[in-house]
């Protein structure tokens, strides 16, 4: 069975490159705790005059108390010559219960307290062009293809960090993270488990998604990955002995309930669990999860192994759209880097770690009540009512059960820990949107499982995004591939607006689709996601400029050119432009069958006018 050692194979390839190189890249990018020298800027620019400094970690203050707003938000959809682009529906949408809000009419005004009418983003203001030209393009490269998050030798790099805490990190000063200690190694084997320096596994394993449209397309700034792990009784046989078969039906049975639809699996035996999981009645062969959750009807559906048996005591609960507790989901935000072939790839250096830990159980009606008490809160804009996000940076901030905490590049190219208002930034999104899931957005864009790998492995094991396009729901347009109707909506693939490059490459010059460009999206997505070598190379430069400056409190988003389309003051009840929202009405899926028909580039401009006046 093959292992995939996440961004290894450039080293290799460089390693004479490297060790001609070894002063340089020891001065800039040795990760000794010891090393704490001024940040010369490689660039040769001098930091902004926003920000003169690295961010003091422990300095708890939050200036800006809308940093969960997120700098999209303040994109005007409509322009001066009266057309009309709707990004706002990727994330603003009827959610799919549990999920209770309903925050669709955000695509058809700015509903906001007078405290966010001023956008506070104004990193996306800045032209970053002059000192991206300062960059080396060399410099550059290597140092997105050297890791930040594991040395050399296989060592995690933020752990030893993290344990003799530095001070500026300890937010009650007792001398202890009371946080996430990061322990996935970002080693894969062929199923997508992750595995430890021995090879054993640390019960994390990674899965392969549809990117959500817009920001977290590399071509619009960054690559990523996410990785989920159950916890421990989820992995454990009726004996309590770790069983990794076991482990991969509960993920299953965990994948059918949040996509509410039958998972395929390897053919089991059910009489080995005594579960009947294809919920055909008896105990025999099964070759899927059968989705079968009404309990008001009668009907639920079972955990294997020491789950079934927690289950069954109420130590662990079952739900449709709903993670159990103990669920634990990682990502990385990296750099891009391109291969030997000129393929845009995720490359080895992280700009994020995002973590997130279930840590409580909320029933439907618990869930209902959270949902109403957050639309008091979309009515800020009558009463100037502004969300509340308890916790604190170093044990994560709090949503529906879950927690949230992160780490992000320091100006010397560590990771460090998310400051407290560079982690409020994350909590607009996760359990305040409609579009999410248990406050989640991955897991339910899993590839489907009746692929052969079941949708599940990494992506350094994968030819990057080579394939189909995922097909949802659009009310009154019906089955519709989903990042041709969001290219269609915004004519850029961009929440801002603005990507020139996907324009080009999806619309001729007098603003009309291209029809074989969006024929060929139809089966490989990369199309759409990946820039190219060119435009990689400068969103790199770009955000290391970002970096630089460690001004992330103002926008972290990588712009190459302000961006035009961002309003600076948000006038009160500004209405968007958009005038009949886009509902959609499922979760995406690989039904390709209906692509040919139903989304061809003439048939998709009713796309665009659905958002137009």
């Amino acid at each position: 069975m093959g292992v995939a050692d996440f961004g290894a194979p450039h080293l290799r390839l460089r390693a004479s490159f490297l060790a001609a190189c070894s002063c340089l890249l020891v001065a800039w990018l040795g990760w000794s705790a010891a090393l704490q020298g001024e940040n010369a800027a490689p660039s040769g620019a001098q930091p902004s005059p926003q920000i003169a400094q690295s961010p003091v970690v422990r300095d708890a203050r939050v200036r800006s108390p809308v940093a969960y707003v997120v700098p999209q938000c303040y994109v005007l959809p409509s322009a001066a010559d009266g057309a009309v682009r709707n990004p706002c529906y990727i994330c603003h949408q009827r959610g799919q219960a549990p999920n209770y809000i309903d925050d669709s009419s955000f695509q058809q005004s700015f509903e906001m307290a007078s405290a966010a009418l001023e956008n506070p983003w104004s990193n996306l203001f800045e032209d970053r062009s002059a000192r991206s030209a300062l960059i080396d393009d060399d410099w550059m490269r290597n140092y997105v293809r050297v890791s930040n998050y594991r040395a050399s030798d296989g060592v995690l790099l933020l752990p030893p960090r993290l344990r003799a805490l530095p001070g500026d990190w300890d937010l009650d000063q007792d001398g202890a993270w009371n946080g996430y200690i990061p322990d996935a190694y970002f080693r894969f084997d062929d199923l997508g488990f992750d595995l430890g320096p021995t090879g054993d596994p640390t019960g994390w394993r990674a899965f392969l998604y549809y990117p959500l449209p817009g920001t977290y397309w590399p071509t619009n700034g960054s690559a990523g990955d996410v990785l989920i792990r159950l916890a421990d009784v989820f992995r454990r046989d009726a004996d309590g002995k770790l069983d990794r078969a076991v482990y991969r039906l509960n993920l299953a049975i965990v994948e059918a309930l949040i996509k509410h639809a039958d998972v395929a699996i390897d053919p089991v035996d059910e009489r080995l669990y005594g579960v009947d999981l294809d919920k055909d009645g008896t105990l025999g062969m099964a070759a899927q999860v059968g989705y079968d959750w009404a309990p008001l009807e009668g009907r639920s559906m079972s955990y294997v192994g020491m789950a079934a048996t927690a289950q069954r005591a109420g130590k662990v609960h079952l739900a449709a759209g709903l993670f159990p507790e103990g669920t634990e989901l990682l990502q990385s935000l990296r750099y891009l880097d391109v291969d030997d072939r000129g393929r845009v790839r995720p490359a080895a250096r992280m700009k994020e770690l995002r973590y997130a830990r279930k840590n409580a159980w909320y029933s439907y009606s618990e869930l209902k009540g959270i949902a109403d008490r957050e639309g008091a809160e979309r009515r800020e804009y009558e009463n100037d009512v502004l969300k509340q996000a308890p916790g604190d940076y170093e044990r994560g901030l709090f949503a529906q059960g879950w927690v949230y905490q992160g780490f992000i590049e320091d100006a010397h190219g560590h990771l460090r820990p998310q400051t407290q208002e560079e982690t409020l930034y994350c909590m607009g999104c996760h359990g305040g949107v409609g579009v999410t899931t248990d406050t989640t957005f991955a897991f339910a864009r899993k590839l489907d499982a009746g692929r052969a790998d079941h949708g599940w492995g990494h992506w350094s094991l994968q030819d990057v995004f080579a394939i189909a396009e995922p097909v949802v729901e659009v009310a009154g347009l019906g089955a519709r591939p989903e990042y041709s109707h969001f290219i269609l909506s915004t004519r850029s693939g961009s929440d801002f607006l603005v990507n020139a490059e996907l324009e080009a490459r999806f619309f001729g010059s007098s603003g009309r689709p291209r029809a074989d460009a969006f024929e060929r999206l139809h089966q490989d997505i990369s199309l759409a996601l990946l820039p190219s070598p060119e435009r990689a190379m400068q969103l790199n430069k770009a955000y290391r400029t970002i970096v630089e400056d460690q001004d992330f409190v103002r926008g972290r988003d990588v712009n190459l050119r302000p961006v035009t389309r961002l309003l600076a003051v948000v006038p009160k009840d500004l209405p968007t432009g958009i005038q009949r929202p886009i509902q959609i009405r499922s979760l995406p899926s690989a039904r390709q069958t209906e692509l040919s028909a139903k989304a061809s580039p003439p048939s998709s401009e009713a796309a665009v006018s659905s958002s137009a006046p």
